[in-house]
């Protein structure tokens, strides 16, 4: 399996500066090759293949005046720009054939230099690890980075990228075994809430951080500042970055929790059970800040690659299982009950049910349905199989699959 790490780095002046030569650059030849693609469908011509743009927005880009500066960074550069552009227009039409699951993927736009994330992405000829533990990048230098933790393997790709308040880190792809832990005889349903973050079914109920209600107050007061600074001034760049900056602190704070809760939950459990939830749709009701503030969607995806990397079983329950409305005790389905009831008695077996404990009981129940359903189906019909242990973390045409923490 392929796992990714990041780290943060800390270049000085000159190599801020060469990376921003190669962030333009890179955002230049992607702009060019998207807008030289897009002229050819506006005009009935066939679709510009990537050769053809490697050789016009390139390598005879790079001999013209206006963009000669394209030669004061690494080539690897400018070709995985070209690449990344492919795969954002094979994302896209997979997308509309049906073929890429999920939400219907936009086509690629055009990259600003006002975009607050910057990036590159390099391949093995083109950086270096050294002895001395910093990074060697082409045409950019030794780059100090911050070693929180070694690497399981020699990384394969590494992703160089700057956030909207000015930090610098480093991604790396490595290629690494699965660490698979001890075999347990333990599985857990999760009801995830905004009072009560989570609520298993073995009765621990996680409370809700909301780092970014306990950080409102300050970047309300950091937001009034920089509307009342002129547009385009230096304050009010200097404004932005420090509105950026807390910002970058509310969600780094709500990420190394997610990480230590969902590994707990990891390590104490063989199977993990979760509804699948639709963020999306509940990100545009009254409550969307709240939503937005517990970071489901981060959290079950940390809990679903820790499970490939550690050789647990993780799945998902459909969003539309009752779980707040059948009795975990006798399956009664009680109906639909409004969010201020948290606690309900069942008609048919008379027992006192917390909503969310039972709901966090009805999940697990779903989730064990689900496996043995598909256990059972496997070699007959026409069901997917779901993935042994060792078998976590790749897909079955043979491509790798991709897990590890977040980008920054």
């Amino acid at each position: 399996m392929q796992l990714r790490y990041n780290y943060r780095v800390y270049p000085d002046g000159g190599q801020c500066r060469a990376l921003a030569r190669a962030f333009g650059c890179a955002r230049v030849v992607w702009n060019d090759c998207l807008r030289a693609r897009r002229e050819a469908h506006e005009a009935g011509l066939p679709y510009v293949t990537s050769g053809e743009l490697s050789r016009r927005c390139i390598t005879q880009a790079k001999r013209t005046s206006e963009r000669a500066w394209l030669a004061e960074v690494s080539a690897v550069v400018l070709q995985q720009s070209l690449r990344d552009l492919d795969t954002a227009y094979k994302n896209f039409f997979d997308s509309m054939r049906g073929k890429r699951k999920g939400p219907r993927v936009a086509p690629p736009r055009f990259k600003s230099k006002k975009d607050g994330r910057q990036s590159v992405r390099l391949n093995t000829n083109a950086f270096s690890l050294r002895p001395d533990g910093s990074v060697y990048v082409a045409k950019v230098g030794d780059i100090k980075v911050r070693w929180s933790r070694p690497l399981p393997a020699a990384p394969t790709s590494l992703t160089v990228a700057r956030d909207p308040c000015g930090r610098y880190f480093m991604s790396f792809v490595v290629d690494t075994e699965p660490d698979t832990l001890p075999v347990l005889d333990t599985e857990v349903g999760i009801d995830l809430g905004l009072s009560t973050f989570a609520v298993l079914s073995d009765g621990t109920r996680i409370s809700s951080p909301k780092f970014l209600r306990r950080a409102e107050k300050k970047l309300k007061r950091l937001q009034r500042d920089l509307s009342r600074k002129a547009k385009g001034s230096k304050n009010r760049d200097k404004a932005r970055i420090r509105v950026a900056r807390q910002h970058a602190r509310v969600a780094d704070r709500r990420r190394d929790w997610h990480h230590k809760v969902s590994t707990r939950i990891i390590r104490d459990n063989q199977a993990v059970y979760v509804e699948d939830l639709a963020v999306s749709a509940l990100a545009r009701t009254r409550l969307a800040k709240s939503v937005r503030d517990a970071g489901w969607s981060a959290f079950v995806a940390m809990l679903e690659y820790k499970a490939a990397k550690h050789g647990r079983y993780f799945g998902k329950i459909g969003r539309f299982e009752p779980t707040s409305q059948v009795c975990s005790a006798c399956g009664l389905k009680d109906g639909p009950k409004p969010l201020h009831v948290r606690q309900w008695t069942c008609k048919g077996c008379g027992a006192e049910h917390d909503r969310d404990d039972n709901a966090s009981k009805n999940t697990l129940a779903a989730g064990r349905a689900d496996r043995l359903n598909a256990s059972q189906s496997a070699g007959r019909t026409r069901a997917r199989v779901l993935a042994q242990r060792v078998e976590a973390g790749s897909h079955r045409d043979g491509r790798k699959a991709v897990v590890g923490v977040p980008r920054p």
